[in-house]
C-alpha cells in the first residue's frame, strides 16, 4: 500500500472548527472537568461517519446515564479492560463489509479510555490492537488516577501525589512510583502517529486529532490528553484549564507529536515556570516539602533535557530567573 503523504491540518483557529455539535450538553461530568470540552472537539473533527468505543470510566458513566446520551455518533460501551479489542473487532468488521461491497464509504473507529482503562487494566488489549495494526485512533484522557471508583492510584499517577491508596502520613508521602511511560510503550509498536495534547491548547489538540484520524489509513494512532480532575486533584472547578496550561508552561506536560518516526515539540516553552506554580494549586500535592518539590523540579529538568535532544533544539527552555 502506498504511504500516506505528510498531512497538513486544516484547523488553524477556533473559527475553523465545524459548527455541528456531536457531543452535546446535558452530561453529568463534574463542574470544571475539561474532558467534555475535549470530546466536543474530538467529535467535531471526526464528524458523523465515526464509531466511538468508550471504556468504563468517568466519561462513560457521566455521558450515558440510561436512557440519556450526549453522543450523536454511534457509541458502544466497552469494559475497563477490552477497549482495544472491541475497537479492533469493529474495525475488522467494517473492513470486511467494505470488501464485500456492503459498505460504500469509510467509517472511522475511535477508542476512548481513561488512564486506568488504558495504562493498567486495558494495556494488554491496547498492545494487541497496536501490534495487529488495526486502523483505529485511540484517545487516552489522563486524569492520573481511578477517579470514577474512588480516586485510587493508577499507573499514570505522578510521584508524590495523594490518592486514597497512596495516602499521606508519617510513613507514606503519597505515590512513590513514577508515572508509567505509556507513550514510550505505544511508540515501541511503531505506530504512524502519536501525540500528547492538552485542553489548554485546543487548536494544537484539534490539529493532532485531525492528524491521528488521517494516519489511521496506515495503522493505529494514539493521542494522550491531560485532564485535570477537580475532585481527585483537589482544586477549585474554575482552575482546570489554568492548571492544564501550567502543566505545559512548567514542563510537567510537554506537547509533542511523533509523525512517521519524526519527533517534534508542537508548543515551545522558551522560559519555563517553576513546577511549584503547578503543584501549589492542587490539594493532592499540599503535603510536599520544599525538598520534595525541588526533587520533582530536578526530574522535570532532566526530562526537558531529554526532550530537547529528541527535538534537536531547545524547544523547552530553562527556568525563569
Amino acid at each position: 500500500m502506498a504511504e500516506a503523504q505528510e498531512f497538513k491540518p486544516r484547523i488553524r483557529g477556533v473559527f475553523d472548527l465545524p459548527r455541528e455539535e456531536r457531543f452535546v450538553s446535558g452530561h453529568r461530568l463534574c463542574a470544571g472537568c475539561p474532558v467534555g470540552t475535549v470530546m466536543r472537539i474530538l467529535t467535531k473533527i471526526a464528524g458523523k461517519d465515526a464509531i466511538i468505543v468508550n471504556a468504563t470510566g468517568c466519561l462513560e458513566v457521566s455521558s450515558t446515564p440510561y436512557p440519556y446520551t450526549s453522543w450523536m455518533n454511534p457509541w458502544i460501551h466497552s469494559a475497563f479492560e477490552n477497549t482495544g479489542a472491541v475497537a479492533s473487532g469493529i474495525e475488522a468488521a467494517l473492513r470486511m463489509l467494505k470488501a464485500k461491497g456492503v459498505l460504500d464509504r469509510d467509517i472511522k473507529v475511535i477508542a476512548v479510555g481513561g488512564d486506568g482503562g488504558t495504562v493498567d487494566i486495558g494495556l494488554q488489549s491496547l498492545s494487541g490492537m497496536l501490534e495487529r495494526g488495526h486502523k483505529v485512533m485511540y484517545v487516552l484522557y489522563d486524569n492520573e488516577a481511578y477517579m470514577n471508583t474512588g480516586i485510587q492510584r493508577s499507573g499514570a499517577t505522578p510521584w508524590g501525589a495523594w490518592t486514597t491508596t497512596t495516602p499521606v502520613g508519617s510513613k507514606w508521602r503519597g505515590e512513590w512510583r513514577w508515572k508509567k511511560d505509556i507513550m514510550g510503550i505505544v511508540l515501541a509498536h511503531r505506530v504512524p502517529y502519536a501525540a500528547t495534547a492538552s485542553p489548554s491548547h485546543p487548536i494544537d489538540m484539534a490539529a493532532k486529532f485531525e492528524k491521528a484520524l488521517y494516519y489511521t489509513r496506515e495503522g493505529p494512532t494514539f493521542v494522550h490528553v491531560i485532564i485535570p480532575c477537580t475532585a481527585g486533584w483537589k482544586f477549585d472547578p474554575s482552575l482546570g484549564i489554568k492548571i492544564a496550561r501550567l502543566a505545559v508552561e512548567t514542563g510537567m506536560w510537554v506537547l509533542y507529536e511523533v509523525e512517521k518516526g519524526k519527533f517534534r515539540v508542537t508548543v515551545k516553552v522558551r522560559r519555563r515556570k517553576p513546577v511549584r506554580e503547578y503543584l501549589k494549586l492542587q490539594g493532592r500535592f499540599r503535603h510536599l516539602t520544599d525538598e520534595e518539590i525541588e526533587f520533582i523540579q530536578k526530574i522535570v529538568d532532566s526530562e526537558v533535557e531529554r526532550v530537547n535532544k529528541l527535538a534537536g533544539e531547545e524547544a523547552i527552555g530553562p527556568l525563569q530567573a
